[in-house]
């Protein structure tokens, strides 16, 4: 069981990654990420077509990885 949680665990983080990666920057510099995030919390700007898509991959993958992490740990710990 430990070893298969183990595996997942890898996928899961080697999609992520790759997810990551694949996303586009949404603007460069400090003053950039300070505007983008306000245009972002206050829904200015909204995703679409593939952007869409990788953003809630990567929220799916990083959930998942977090849950496996913790399952992980508590059957290494046992």
């Amino acid at each position: 069981m430990e070893i298969a949680l183990k595996i997942v665990l890898v996928i899961f983080a080697i999609g992520l990654i790759g997810v990551v990666l694949l996303q586009r920057g949404k603007s460069a510099g400090l003053s950039g990420a300070i505007s983008g995030g306000a245009e972002h919390l206050f829904g200015k700007t909204k995703a679409r077509g593939m952007d869409l898509l990788l953003q809630r991959a990567t929220v799916v993958l990083a959930v998942g990885f977090f849950v496996l992490s913790l399952l992980v740990a508590y059957f290494v710990s046992k």
